[in-house]
């Protein structure tokens, strides 16, 4: 018997099972491959919802084998998880939170602290939910990200051995056969609240336990099955779930991609692989020589301190490399990761495991603490980074300058939850993605120094979601249907005005490279003719956008309203305030002062002068940012005249700037004299 079973407590065992440490390892490597070269394994992030799937089973195995034999025990059951979790979670949580301090800007830092501390207490998958949007920073520069699935499944260990010991005692008036309705319900119910919202709203459906029970639950499912079944399977009936179970993995490595809304439907595929594959049973052929052979009982064995070591190591060398790393650094990192995961298996977990001490769960207890009470000293800035000089402080406060919706006030219209500010008689509606979003300072500073001049103001904007018809992302499936509701808003007799405006250079700059990572790419957007696609970058598709945004604002204008077009402001990565740091992340990082401007690219002009056509074709009134940016020889602002950046990244202007200079919005905001 393996040193994991063999912890001495009056709970129930379930007997070991080589196959299963074999599915882990399919699971592990799916995502560690995934991360270190996502074009390999385009799925591999599924391996999370397999390793659900064999939480749920082994644990209601324990719960369900232990309520039937002498009785649950809460304290040892809690005490055989934090033995289980802490010895490898604790050493990879500091040596992040070290290395942190060394490599990361203050900013940066101080966003690991706040990871460190919601890791501390198994909250970090609510605490990312809470940061997820279209700023939300890159998920390849957050070392402690892949602690959200832990999260989710410690959260669902409090929760699952209260409801399954209240079902028990229940037993005698519900029937036998009643807990497992029961667990269908509880699992029916998640999974409905994952397909009905992965739409609408993906990051929760994606972080929240709720929506993610179900795949725990499913496991839970087949470990009541498997304590009823008295007969073992037959050997065709077993090979045939082992290989069925393998197939709809392999099917879901294959043709899930990040794109697609996940989990959603999607998740069937893994979870119910890995349900076929553990069904089966440990003596089936393939469960015997492939996924009970050494080398996958191996990293079954050291797969959760591999997934735990293996993205920190990513993630920095990502950030130190400022991008993508060669294939070879990725490689190195794996191999550290897999080096690391037995060190710490062999050394930490398996002598913790084993040892009868009941002081070790008190220290490990302690060490979380402490951990917790360093990432608050780290989030309240009481321990500064490495990298804390006040010109680096400087930059780096650019990229958290943002101020929408602040203390706009939430309201719904048409069908839609909206922002508004003020309460005046001229009605002004502003369409558009982040580009609009980033002049909600202005109008609130209006909204405080003299809000005579305002009206009521309605921001109905969304993210990456231009005020285009036609015009949308396969990412955000949302955005269509937000944009047909605004727009029956705007031709309403509810508004007086409407404002447009959008990272123009983001959808139609043809001629270059997306300007930043931060803005959306080019190549993901459509212009949809009924079933046909054409992509934006085709030239065809880009006119027909053209068109169709020339033919929105006539609509407007024969509705009977007043109709602003906002040109684009100049975007790209000379205007991101870290490319202004100079010196390498290992080393000494300095702020040396920077040209300025920036000279705006020929395909941006190209942009800007399409935009004033169409805006000259329609009728509508032109507030152009670039009179104010930018002088007459095409040099565009970066920073002020003491050095300090104007944009919050590549793409969009920084609250600071907004509110004291951006007065060229403020006649289509104002109320009309």
């Amino acid at each position: 018997m393996p040193p994991q079973q063999q912890e001495l407590s009056h709970l129930a065992h379930p007997k070991y099972r080589p196959d299963i440490d074999g599915l882990r390892a399919v699971a592990v490597l799916a995502v560690v491959v995934y991360h270190a070269f996502p074009k390999a394994v385009r799925g591999g992030f599924i391996g999370v919802d397999i390793f659900f799937v064999i939480s749920g089973y082994l644990i209601s195995t324990i719960i369900f084998g232990s309520l039937a034999g002498s009785g649950f025990s809460y304290r040892q059951f809690y005490g055989r998880r934090i033995r289980r979790i802490l010895p490898a979670l604790l050493p990879v949580m500091a040596a992040t939170c070290v290395v942190g301090w060394y490599v990361l800007l203050s900013d940066e830092f101080r966003e690991l602290g706040k990871h460190l501390l919601a890791s501390a207490g198994f909250v970090s998958n609510l605490a990312l939910w809470n940061e997820a949007g279209y700023f939300d920073t890159a998920a390849e520069s957050k070392p402690l990200l892949h602690l959200w699935s832990l999260a989710v499944e410690e959260q669902f260990y409090i929760f699952w051995p209260l409801f399954l010991g209240l079902v028990w005692r229940a037993r005698a008036n519900l029937g036998k056969n009643k807990l497992t309705w029961w667990i269908g319900i509880v699992a029916g119910l998640s999974f409905l609240l994952n397909v009905a919202t992965i739409h609408r709203h993906p990051e929760a459906v994606f972080y929240s336990p709720l929506s993610r029970i179900w795949e725990l639950a499913a496991g839970a499912l087949l470990a009541h099955s498997t304590l009823r079944r008295t007969a073992p399977r037959g050997a065709i009936d077993a090979e045939v779930r082992v290989l069925a179970g393998l197939v709809l993995i392999g099917l879901g490595l294959y043709f899930i991609q990040k794109e697609k809304t996940f989990p959603g439907w999607w998740a069937i595929l893994p979870v119910l692989g890995a349900c076929l594959c553990i069904s089966a049973g440990p003596l089936s052929w393939l469960g015997r020589n492939v996924l009970g052979s050494r080398v996958f009982v191996w990293f079954g064995l050291i797969s959760y301190p591999l997934y735990l070591w293996h993205w920190p190591l990513l993630a920095y060398a990502r950030i130190v490399e400022n991008g993508m790393p060669t294939a070879a650094i990725r490689g190195g990192a794996i191999v550290a990761a897999i080096v690391l995961a037995w060190l710490t298996y062999r050394f930490l977990e398996r002598p913790i495991r084993k040892s009868n001490d009941p002081a070790i769960v008190r220290w490990l207890l302690i060490g979380m603490v402490v951990l917790a009470v360093v990432g608050t000293a780290i989030f309240t800035r009481l321990v500064p980074a490495r990298n804390s000089d006040p010109t680096l402080q400087a930059i780096a406060s650019a990229s958290t300058d943002w101020g929408y919706p602040d203390t706009m006030q939430l309201v719904k219209r048409g069908g839609e939850e909206i922002y508004k500010i003020g309460d005046g008689s001229n009605r002004v509606l502003l369409l558009g993605d982040s580009h609009v979003e980033q002049y909600g300072p202005r109008a609130l500073e209006l909204a405080r120094t003299a809000p005579e001049q305002l009206g009521t103001l309605y921001f109905a904007t969304r993210g990456a979601c231009p005020a285009i018809p036609h015009l949308s992302e396969d990412r955000d499936p949302g955005c269509a249907e937000r944009r047909e509701h605004m727009e029956t808003f705007a031709r309403s007799a509810d508004v007086d005005s409407v404002v447009i405006g959008g990272c123009w250079a983001c959808y139609f700059d043809v001629g270059e490279a997306p300007p930043s990572a931060n803005a959306p790419a080019p190549d993901h957007y459509y212009f949809r003719e009924g079933t046909t696609r054409h992509m934006l970058r085709g030239g065809d598709g880009l006119e027909r956008s053209f068109n169709s945004l020339e033919l929105f604002l006539k609509s407007l204008k024969s509705a009977g309203k007043k109709v602003y077009l906002v040109l684009n402001i100049p975007v790209g990565d000379g205007y991101e305030p870290k490319s202004m740091i100079s010196g390498s992340r290992l080393g000494t990082l300095t702020a040396p002062r920077v040209d300025p401007r920036v000279t705006l690219t020929v395909s941006q002009k190209r942009i800007h002068d399409r935009l004033q056509q169409i805006a000259v074709a329609s009728g509508a009134l032109v507030i152009d940012p670039m009179a104010t940016l930018c002088n007459a020889e095409g040099q565009c602002l970066r920073t002020d005249a003491e050095g300090i950046p104007i944009y919050k990244d590549a793409t969009h202007l920084r609250a600071a700037y907004v509110r004291r200079f951006a007065s060229f919005i403020d006649p289509a905001i104002v109320q009309s004299k």
